[in-house]
């Protein structure tokens, strides 16, 4: 897990994300991760397929480590990394705790890799110039 993180968010735990062993099941921790990737992009003006309007991201690979279980009423929190940057693609790490009696538990560690793809010629491109600036802060 990097150490410099570049966006912060706070997710509440909706009941549709309670499985059947009464606590967050590992499909609701996959779109939450990605619900904060949404939420990272649009404070910039961007979304998944639109990144100087050409330009769109596709994930190439998702891993996830869980900690602790995570409950309803919890407002998880995802803090954000980026590294790995290559010409193509990068990765983001998302650091996702929870606050209870005033203590923090850190419920999961995950990581997605994502490629930078051009829907128009339906190809792998460059890293938009927009996006390595907000990935530097």
């Amino acid at each position: 897990m990097p150490e410099t993180f570049i966006f912060s968010c706070s997710i509440p735990v909706r009941i549709t994300d309670i499985n059947y062993g009464n606590h967050v099941g590992n499909d609701s921790f996959i779109s939450i991760i990605h619900e904060a990737r949404i939420l990272w992009l649009a404070q910039h003006q961007f979304s998944e397929i639109n990144i100087e309007r050409r330009t769109g991201l596709i994930m190439a690979d998702l891993a996830i480590e869980f900690k602790s279980e995570s409950f309803y009423g919890d407002v998880i929190k995802i803090n954000i990394a980026v590294a790995a940057l290559t010409k193509v693609s990068f990765d983001i790490y998302y650091l996702l705790s929870a606050t209870r009696k005033d203590r923090t538990v850190l419920l999961a560690n995950a990581k997605t890799g994502m490629v930078c793809y051009d829907y128009e010629k339906k190809k792998v491109a460059a890293v938009p110039e927009s996006l390595l600036k907000l990935m530097e802060h």
